[in-house]
């Protein structure tokens, strides 16, 4: 049996959470036995223990915009350092065969691996386009010291081995997978109707993300505003949390939204874990992500849900929605564009039904949790 050792970057139950804990759930427990060490406290380790994996929480430090200072990276290293120690610490009665670390923002595995002797899987969920100087930072690190490197999309992988840092023989692609039994179409409930003011004769544009600098919720506002005063009908569900300290950019999206003349047709929800419920709720889903997004979770769970989906046309999400078929695809980052695919969907039921047929097919055809997990066992085998 190996032992693997997960390193992830929150605790949160976003979308490379949720990928987490569908992987490590689902792996072969006479083959892998997983333990996972996470940087706080959160929703995720009570998801997982509830599946009976060992998870504990030791405070290493995440790769984030605020240690890219001298004196941020003097606590980086610092933090880095104290946070190896306690890690090896942790496990030195393990005989550690692979590390996974799920995420560039994961550096810790650099050191452990050395430590622990053992072999590094980097998992990498991101398009880093700016600053060039961490994509590139990174990229020689993935490079240099991941034994496998784990790409969830073709538009990843690209991406990384156009840094000339990494070479492509390195590179696989493993779709994320999606629980279709769990995401899957259902009668929306009543009651959850009336908590987000909704009859039966509207029509509802979703969008579920965390709030930052890129996910684009101030664009899907700005090119829904006209739609939503031409239509009473149309309303516009936001549903997502911020960073700790970024709380700044929920109060700037309140504000637009409540200084609008159609804040009675938008609602504006923290994050939750009822997601499963609360995409019934939707007649189109829109992630209208302004940097390359690289394999979004909740684009497939939408597709599992039997929504169609509206996006810009980069990163992985041409690689899920195929324009015309499932969904409709706007020119990055162009606002009246997204609006017009938009419109296009709200004037048609018809095409609205179609396209999110389509989104389920696809989603259960190419996407299955089951073809994932095989895929890391696989890489785990030949570690």
């Amino acid at each position: 049996m190996k032992t693997i050792l997960f390193l992830h970057a929150g605790a949160e139950l976003y979308g490379a959470d949720r990928i987490l804990l569908n992987l490590v759930s689902t792996l072969n427990p006479q083959k892998f036995k997983p333990i996972v060490v996470l940087p706080t406290e959160g929703p995720l380790v009570a998801e997982l223990r509830k599946q009976h994996v060992a998870v504990h929480v030791i405070a290493y430090p995440i790769l984030r915009r605020k240690y890219f200072n001298v004196r941020g990276l003097f606590h980086y290293l610092k933090q880095y350092r104290r946070s190896c120690r306690q890690i090896v610490e942790l496990v030195k009665q393990e005989d550690v065969a692979i590390i996974h670390a799920n995420t560039l923002a994961v550096l810790e595995g650099i050191t452990l691996k050395r430590r622990l002797r053992a072999k590094l899987v980097w998992h990498v969920h991101e398009i880093i386009t700016r600053p060039r100087v961490v994509f590139l930072a990174t990229a020689f690190l993935a490079g240099r010291f991941a034994d496998q490197i784990m790409a969830v999309s073709k538009e990843v992988q690209t991406h990384l081995v156009s840094s000339k840092l990494v070479a492509p023989r390195k590179v696989r692609v493993v779709y994320n997978g999606v629980d279709t039994e769990k995401f899957k179409p259902m009668p929306v409930a009543a009651s959850l109707k009336a908590e987000f003011q909704l009859t039966d004769d509207d029509i509802v544009i979703g969008m579920i993300g965390r709030i930052n600098a890129w996910k684009g919720q101030m664009v899907l506002l700005r090119a829904m505003l006209p739609l939503l005063l031409a239509n009473p009908r149309l309303k516009l569900i936001f549903i997502g949390s911020v960073f700790a300290g970024e709380e700044q950019r929920q109060r700037d999206l309140a504000a637009a939204i409540a200084h609008s003349q159609v804040a009675d047709q938008i609602r504006l929800k923290a994050f939750r874990d009822d997601l499963p419920q609360v995409y019934q709720l939707f007649d189109v889903f829109v992630l209208p992500s302004t940097n390359p997004d690289p394999l979004p979770t909740v684009v497939l769970e939408a597709m599992a849900t039997g929504k169609p989906v509206v996006g810009f046309r980069h990163g992985g999400v041409i690689e899920m929605v195929r324009d015309g078929l499932n969904g409709l695809l706007a020119t990055p980052v162009d606002e009246d564009d997204l609006r017009r695919c938009i419109q296009e969907l709200v004037a048609n039921e018809g095409l609205r039904t179609k396209m999110g047929a389509a989104s389920r097919v696809r989603a259960v055809q190419q996407y299955s949790p089951q073809k994932f997990s095989r895929a890391f066992e696989d890489i785990y085998n030949q570690q």
